[in-house]
């Protein structure tokens, strides 16, 4: 019985460091610079804005000096993301293909939607 124990455990963990060990390069598929689309409903909302991100190794990095991006890309796409430009933060998630994705953000007083295209 405690062999059996044993070798369920040293299976999980070795399917967890298989895990581990597969996500950034699955993550990596996404690499590469992206322009995102910002929509809003709220009139009171910016709406219609395109911020440029980059994704490496799986790590969001914004490719503009005025915002800062950051978040990361799980290796089947689904994306979280947060977004400050200057006193304003919102955060957003979704979900990318190898070439576009799409999902929802918020900020303080405002939500939207998101599209995204790799350059």
């Amino acid at each position: 019985m405690r062999r059996s124990r044993n070798i369920i455990f040293s299976i999980r963990i070795l399917w967890r460091l298989g895990t581990l060990a597969a996500t950034p390069a699955a993550a990596a598929t996404f690499d590469g610079e992206w322009n995102v689309r910002i929509a809003s409903r709220n009139t009171a909302c910016t709406s219609g804005a395109t911020v440029q991100i980059g994704i490496n190794n799986g790590q969001v990095g914004s490719a503009n000096g005025a915002m800062t991006a950051s978040g990361r890309v799980a290796g089947d796409g689904d994306i979280n993301v947060t977004v400050t430009d200057g006193m304003k933060r919102a955060v957003g998630s979704g979900h990318l293909t190898a070439t576009s994705g799409s999902g929802t953000w918020r900020g303080t007083m405002c939500a939207g939607t998101w599209t995204a295209q790799r350059i």
